[in-house]
Protein backbone atom coordinates (compact mmCIF):
# COMPACT_ATOMS: atom_id res chain seq x y z
CA UNK A 1 0.00 0.00 0.00
CA UNK A 2 0.82 3.45 -0.77
CA UNK A 3 0.08 5.43 2.20
CA UNK A 4 0.15 8.65 3.66
CA UNK A 5 0.16 10.08 7.14
CA UNK A 6 -2.51 13.48 8.19
CA UNK A 7 -1.56 14.33 11.71
CA UNK A 8 -4.25 16.56 13.15
CA UNK A 9 -2.56 18.96 15.81
CA UNK A 10 -5.64 21.88 15.74
CA UNK A 11 -6.57 21.28 19.15
CA UNK A 12 -6.53 24.18 21.45
CA UNK A 13 -4.86 21.57 24.20
CA UNK A 14 -7.13 23.67 26.98
CA UNK A 15 -7.00 20.54 29.36
CA UNK A 16 -3.80 19.62 29.28
CA UNK A 17 -2.49 23.26 29.91
CA UNK A 18 -0.80 23.50 26.49
CA UNK A 19 -1.21 22.28 22.67
CA UNK A 20 -1.71 18.35 22.93
CA UNK A 21 0.65 17.48 20.01
CA UNK A 22 3.61 19.60 21.63
CA UNK A 23 3.49 17.71 24.97
CA UNK A 24 6.63 15.62 25.58
CA UNK A 25 6.59 12.12 25.00
CA UNK A 26 8.12 9.31 27.33
CA UNK A 27 9.86 8.25 24.35
CA UNK A 28 11.23 11.55 23.45
CA UNK A 29 10.38 14.21 21.08
CA UNK A 30 6.48 15.70 21.06
CA UNK A 31 3.86 13.51 21.01
CA UNK A 32 2.81 14.65 17.16
CA UNK A 33 6.28 13.76 16.56
CA UNK A 34 6.23 10.38 18.09
CA UNK A 35 3.92 9.90 15.83
CA UNK A 36 5.03 10.71 12.81
CA UNK A 37 8.46 8.29 14.11
CA UNK A 38 5.88 5.46 14.33
CA UNK A 39 4.33 5.94 10.62
CA UNK A 40 8.01 6.59 9.36
CA UNK A 41 9.08 3.39 10.75
CA UNK A 42 6.41 1.50 8.56
CA UNK A 43 6.07 3.64 6.01
CA UNK A 44 9.96 4.99 5.33
CA UNK A 45 10.00 8.14 2.51
CA UNK A 46 6.08 8.58 3.00
CA UNK A 47 4.41 11.94 2.50
CA UNK A 48 3.38 13.48 5.96
CA UNK A 49 0.98 16.32 5.95
CA UNK A 50 0.20 18.46 9.40
CA UNK A 51 -3.18 19.39 9.58
CA UNK A 52 -2.93 22.28 12.20
CA UNK A 53 0.20 23.72 14.15
CA UNK A 54 3.37 23.00 13.55
CA UNK A 55 5.26 20.19 16.03
CA UNK A 56 8.01 21.76 17.70
CA UNK A 57 10.56 18.83 17.02
CA UNK A 58 9.86 18.58 13.09
CA UNK A 59 9.10 22.47 12.18
CA UNK A 60 9.62 21.66 8.61
CA UNK A 61 6.94 19.19 7.52
CA UNK A 62 3.94 20.18 5.33
CA UNK A 63 1.26 21.66 6.91
CA UNK A 64 -2.18 23.03 6.79
CA UNK A 65 -3.91 25.48 8.34
CA UNK A 66 -6.98 24.32 10.34
CA UNK A 67 -10.32 26.39 10.44
CA UNK A 68 -10.70 25.71 14.37
CA UNK A 69 -13.93 24.70 13.37
CA UNK A 70 -13.83 20.28 14.78
CA UNK A 71 -12.35 18.26 12.96
CA UNK A 72 -14.71 17.30 10.64
CA UNK A 73 -14.42 20.66 8.77
CA UNK A 74 -10.66 20.43 9.01
CA UNK A 75 -10.99 17.50 7.43
CA UNK A 76 -12.92 18.42 4.54
CA UNK A 77 -10.80 21.52 4.30
CA UNK A 78 -7.63 18.96 3.56
CA UNK A 79 -9.32 17.05 1.14
CA UNK A 80 -10.30 20.18 -1.02
CA UNK A 81 -6.52 20.86 -1.65
CA UNK A 82 -4.15 18.95 -3.26
CA UNK A 83 -1.76 16.40 -1.67
CA UNK A 84 0.80 13.50 -2.79
CA UNK A 85 -0.90 10.75 -4.41
CA UNK A 86 -1.10 7.83 -1.94
CA UNK A 87 -3.39 4.98 -2.00
CA UNK A 88 -4.88 5.37 1.54
CA UNK A 89 -3.89 8.44 4.12
CA UNK A 90 -3.85 7.27 7.87
CA UNK A 91 -5.78 10.16 9.51
CA UNK A 92 -4.86 10.25 13.56
CA UNK A 93 -4.60 12.62 15.69
CA UNK A 94 -2.10 13.56 18.17
CA UNK A 95 -3.71 11.98 21.66
CA UNK A 96 -3.42 8.90 20.29
CA UNK A 97 0.31 8.52 21.45
CA UNK A 98 0.14 4.80 22.68
CA UNK A 99 0.80 3.48 18.60
CA UNK A 100 3.80 1.23 17.99
CA UNK A 101 5.51 0.54 14.74
CA UNK A 102 4.37 -3.40 15.31
CA UNK A 103 0.61 -2.20 16.05
CA UNK A 104 0.60 0.06 13.10
CA UNK A 105 1.91 -2.92 10.94
CA UNK A 106 -1.08 -4.92 12.35
CA UNK A 107 -3.68 -2.41 11.74
CA UNK A 108 -2.49 -2.18 8.40
CA UNK A 109 -2.38 -5.79 7.68
CA UNK A 110 -6.31 -5.68 9.35
CA UNK A 111 -7.06 -2.62 6.56
CA UNK A 112 -5.06 -4.53 3.27
CA UNK A 113 -7.08 -7.62 4.57
CA UNK A 114 -10.66 -6.29 4.82
CA UNK A 115 -10.56 -3.57 1.90
CA UNK A 116 -8.44 -4.49 -0.36
CA UNK A 117 -9.32 -1.79 -2.97
CA UNK A 118 -9.21 0.98 -0.92
CA UNK A 119 -12.83 1.54 -1.23
CA UNK A 120 -13.84 2.43 2.52
CA UNK A 121 -12.64 4.59 5.11
CA UNK A 122 -11.57 1.92 7.49
CA UNK A 123 -11.93 2.71 11.46
CA UNK A 124 -11.97 0.59 14.42
CA UNK A 125 -14.71 -0.13 16.56
CA UNK A 126 -12.99 -0.20 19.56
CA UNK A 127 -15.14 -0.45 23.33
CA UNK A 128 -18.33 0.15 21.84
CA UNK A 129 -17.49 3.02 19.95
CA UNK A 130 -16.67 3.58 16.22
CA UNK A 131 -12.90 5.17 15.89
CA UNK A 132 -13.04 7.58 12.90
CA UNK A 133 -9.31 9.08 13.55
CA UNK A 134 -6.67 6.34 13.48
CA UNK A 135 -8.69 5.17 10.13
CA UNK A 136 -7.28 4.71 6.84
CA UNK A 137 -9.04 7.17 4.43
CA UNK A 138 -8.69 6.04 0.49
CA UNK A 139 -7.78 8.97 -1.52
CA UNK A 140 -10.39 7.96 -3.79
CA UNK A 141 -13.34 9.15 -1.46
CA UNK A 142 -11.19 12.61 -0.91
CA UNK A 143 -13.43 14.33 -3.32
CA UNK A 144 -16.78 13.04 -1.82
CA UNK A 145 -15.43 14.41 1.22
CA UNK A 146 -14.58 17.78 0.21
CA UNK A 147 -18.06 18.15 -1.09
CA UNK A 148 -19.92 16.31 2.41
CA UNK A 149 -21.50 19.39 4.28
CA UNK A 150 -21.15 17.38 7.89
CA UNK A 151 -19.98 18.82 10.54
CA UNK A 152 -19.24 16.21 12.80
CA UNK A 153 -17.01 13.03 12.41
CA UNK A 154 -20.04 10.68 13.32
CA UNK A 155 -21.87 12.60 10.44
CA UNK A 156 -19.03 12.59 8.58
CA UNK A 157 -18.33 8.74 8.84
CA UNK A 158 -22.02 8.13 8.11
CA UNK A 159 -22.06 9.83 4.90
CA UNK A 160 -19.39 8.04 3.51
CA UNK A 161 -18.62 4.37 2.66
CA UNK A 162 -16.59 2.94 6.08
CA UNK A 163 -15.84 -0.44 7.39
CA UNK A 164 -15.68 -0.79 11.33
CA UNK A 165 -13.14 -3.35 12.73
CA UNK A 166 -13.01 -4.49 16.26
CA UNK A 167 -10.00 -3.26 17.56
CA UNK A 168 -8.92 -4.19 21.51
CA UNK A 169 -5.53 -2.30 21.02
CA UNK A 170 -4.58 0.09 23.80
CA UNK A 171 -3.51 2.38 21.02
CA UNK A 172 -6.73 3.25 20.49
CA UNK A 173 -7.13 4.79 23.77
CA UNK A 174 -6.75 9.17 23.41
CA UNK A 175 -4.96 10.90 26.59
CA UNK A 176 -7.56 13.48 26.91
CA UNK A 177 -7.18 13.99 30.50
CA UNK A 178 -4.50 15.79 32.68
CA UNK A 179 -5.38 12.41 35.11
CA UNK A 180 -5.15 9.92 31.52
CA UNK A 181 -1.98 11.46 30.90
CA UNK A 182 -0.30 10.58 33.78
CA UNK A 183 -1.63 7.20 33.87
CA UNK A 184 0.09 7.38 30.30
CA UNK A 185 3.36 9.02 31.30
CA UNK A 186 3.69 5.99 34.24
CA UNK A 187 3.01 3.25 32.10
CA UNK A 188 0.00 2.41 32.36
Amino acid sequence: MKAGLLLLSGGAGNRMGAPKHALDHPEGGSWGGHLVRVFEAVFPGAPVLVLGDPLPDRPALPRLDDPRQGPAVALRTWASVETPAVDRWWIVACDQVRWTPERLIDWVRACEREDPGAAHWVMALHDGYLQPLGGWFPAALRPTLAASSARSLMALADALPHLALPQDGFEWTDVDTPEERRGFEAGS
